[in-house]
């Protein structure tokens, strides 16, 4: 299912990790680790909603090479950032979203991604993201969007 999502902003903790070698498995965890534990959505300012946002931007080239996750919030601007946390302009783009339902400890969220790596998309390797809504809060059958930016 394609649409065109218009520009937003997010701001949050961010990590420079890759897919070579199974390192985003350790680095990702990690930063959902320190999220929740520092309680960084309640320092984030300008809040439009409590959804958590896991953006995956500046690709080096494609999903194996390193890459930037973003775990933060979806904000009004991005005039009030906090001096432990960065901004990132989400552009406007089209994007195909996925929907990975079930257990988030089972790895549903992988799993989906492992569908999307051999999926035949034309992807822009811009910024791709989750979105941990009110459909997550039940970790044990949970719903998260997923959505991959096209070129």
């Amino acid at each position: 299912m394609n649409t065109k999502l218009k520009e937003f902003y997010v701001v949050g903790l961010a990590i420079r990790t890759t897919n070579e070698n199974g390192q985003s498995s350790i680095d990702i965890p990690k930063l959902w680790e320190t999220f929740m534990k520092e309680n960084i959505l309640d320092q984030i300012p300008n809040k439009v909603s409590s959804a958590i946002y896991c953006l995956y931007t500046d690709y080096e080239k494609d999903h194996i090479k390193p890459y930037t996750t973003l775990l933060g919030c979806s904000v009004a601007n991005l005039h009030d950032i906090p001096k432990n946390l960065i901004g990132k302009t989400v552009e406007e783009a089209d994007y195909t979203k996925f929907i990975a339902k079930g257990n988030l400890a089972s790895g549903v969220v992988y799993n989906e991604w492992l569908k999307i790596w051999d999926a035949p998309l034309s992807r822009a390797f811009t910024t791709d993201f989750e979105v941990y809504g009110e459909k997550a809060q039940n970790s044990e059958n949970a719903e998260v969007d997923i959505f991959i930016a096209l070129s």
